[in-house]
């Protein structure tokens, strides 16, 4: 019977690794909208004593409103909650309270927290499996479906106290910082009906960090006393919120909310930024340059106009027509990694002489200060194929897929690029480097390669 149980728990570990996986998130990457996070983020992080580099920043494309901190010093932002602000303080808020589960060592608590958590879990599952083996299945099948309900339970226990000390230490962060701390106060009040609704039906963030009248008023207080409360916000930074947010409905939602949200009547530089991007969507292209020309008239040194227009052409069918725009971009904000790679990309297009040299030029430089960018990895190996180098693209292939995690993919890759190198050249060694570690062989690629 315990044979039974341990193979039970085992697939039940699967099914909910393989569940997670399948739910389909994905980063949003977007030279501007990370350089306006990191803008707000990187004075909270020196604050709370963090190293800025040391700490990711990730953008996660999923409508539900939620925020966390995963994987040791990575902050994690989903687009519904950007887009469900109202302010720019409110982000900051959640941001500098996300901040102190870094700074405050919770990352390191709740993996224990949920360690104990999940004994009661495990208790549920295992008593449901013997009910089940003693036929009872209707209260077996209960007894399981229950058990994720009393982890949560459990682990929700153990983080009051770090909410709690993150809602105060946020507040503290940007009080420091001589900025107004009332984003998180208002957020949560915005959200506060959250309180009422069943588990299921809350928002995921939420869910993590749950509400309560004291929680709530407690962060007021602070704020208020603070004497910072009724500072109004930088007129530069709320132009900054209302551009993102523009950018991210422009792109994320269908266009009648586009037009609905950002009509044309409505002539502010966000409303034209959201109806550009939309327009480009459903390729409208007459629309979507002249809404994005006009920005450009009148800011021209703005690399994230230029950067657009190039876009609006490359995925409107006029890659070659994008290739001024994006060099205009990389101009003015050299040494962007994003944007250089779309300027190659573009390059890559129109293949004209000289240009797969250049486009092999900003691939190296962008993957230097990226080296993990699949997408980078991706356009490099159409450089080698231009190139006749057949050899070293089956390298960046390789590369390409290690950093997506299909590990069969890059090892075989890997593994025709090391036939066809010359033994211990840099290439070669760069494709040993991948095939050792993608080996099937070894315990911890297994979930990787059971992807497949």
């Amino acid at each position: 019977m315990l044979r039974l149980l341990q193979a039970f728990l085992l697939g039940l570990v699967i099914w909910t690794i393989s569940a997670v996986s399948a739910q389909g998130q994905s980063l949003i990457r977007d030279a501007e909208i990370e350089s306006i996070l990191r803008e707000w983020t990187n004075p909270i992080l020196e604050v709370a004593e963090l190293e800025p580099n040391d700490v990711g920043l990730y953008i996660i494309n999923d409508p539900s409103l939620n925020a966390f901190v995963a994987g040791g010093q990575r902050i994690h932002l989903h687009t519904g909650l950007i887009m469900a602000s109202d302010n720019a303080r409110q982000v900051k808020g959640v941001i500098a309270h996300e901040t102190c589960h870094i700074a405050c060592g919770h990352t390191v608590t709740r993996a224990r927290a949920m360690s104990v958590a999940s004994r009661p879990a495990l208790v549920s599952i295992g008593l449901g499996v013997l009910a089940i083996a003693a036929g009872a299945p209707d209260a077996g099948a209960a007894l399981i479906a229950s058990s994720q309900q009393f982890a949560a339970l459990n682990f929700y226990v153990h983080t009051r106290a770090e909410e709690a000390m993150a809602d105060t230490q946020g507040v503290q962060y940007l009080v420091d910082l001589g900025q107004n701390p009332m984003g998180i106060v208002e957020f949560f009040e915005k959200f506060r009906y959250q309180e009422v609704l069943s588990e299921a039906r809350r928002f995921p963030y939420f869910r993590s960090h749950p509400l309560s009248s004291n929680r709530v008023r407690t962060t007021r207080t602070l704020a208020v006393e603070s004497g910072l409360s009724e500072k109004p916000e930088d007129p530069r930074v709320e132009l900054q919120f209302a551009m993102m947010k523009a950018k991210l409905v422009g792109f994320l939602e269908p266009p009648p909310r586009v037009f609905r949200d950002y009509p044309p009547t409505d002539q502010s530089a966000p409303a034209r930024y959201a109806r550009s991007i939309s327009a480009m969507k459903v390729a409208d292209l007459g629309t979507a340059l002249r809404e994005i020309d006009s920005l450009i008239a009148e800011e021209p040194e703005n690399p994230y106009f230029h950067e657009l227009k190039g876009q609006i052409l490359f995925e409107t069918g006029k890659p070659i027509e994008s290739i001024d725009p994006l060099i205009e971009a990389n101009t003015l904000l050299p040494g962007n990694a994003l944007l250089q790679i779309s300027l190659a990309r573009s390059l890559l297009s129109r293949s004209e002489p000289g240009d797969v040299v250049l486009a092999e030029e900003a691939l190296r430089d962008a993957l230097i200060a990226e080296p993990n960018n699949a997408f980078a990895w991706t356009q490099l190996a159409i450089v080698y194929e231009q190139q006749d180098n057949r050899p070293m693209a089956q390298v960046a292939t390789a590369e390409a897929a290690y950093n997506i995690g299909n590990y069969p993919r890059a090892y075989s890759f890997a593994e025709r690029a090391i036939r066809e190198l010359e033994p211990n050249s840099r290439g070669w060694r760069q494709a040993s480097d991948i095939r050792n570690a993608t080996d099937p062989a070894l315990p911890e690629n297994e979930i990787f390669w059971r992807r497949r």
